[in-house]
């Protein structure tokens, strides 16, 4: 699976990870739909955090099509809840 996160780089992350990426999309959504701020940003940060280091950077040079495309790292709450589609970023 590639993600990409927006202003930023595109990682490899192998598909034993998305399970636990999902999860992690979960948590971020579930933050949204309650309006909690401070929940949002420490499960988005953790979903971040999670794709940069179990994810192999892919090099400028390497253009994949992405399955997955996040939001830049400060993305507010409110941007947050009007780019979601009430299932999150993952795809089903």
């Amino acid at each position: 699976m590639i993600v990409r996160i927006a202003g930023e780089d595109q990682f490899r992350l192998e598909d034993s990870e998305e399970a636990h990426l999902k999860e992690l999309d979960d948590a971020v959504l579930q933050a949204i739909e309650r309006g909690d701020e401070a929940g949002f940003h420490s499960s988005f940060a953790a979903l971040l955090d999670f794709v940069r280091a179990s994810g192999s950077r892919l090099s400028d040079e390497d253009l994949e099509a992405s399955d997955v495309i996040l939001p830049p790292s400060d993305t507010t709450l409110t941007e947050a809840t009007d780019d979601f589609s009430g299932e999150g970023w993952l795809p089903e």
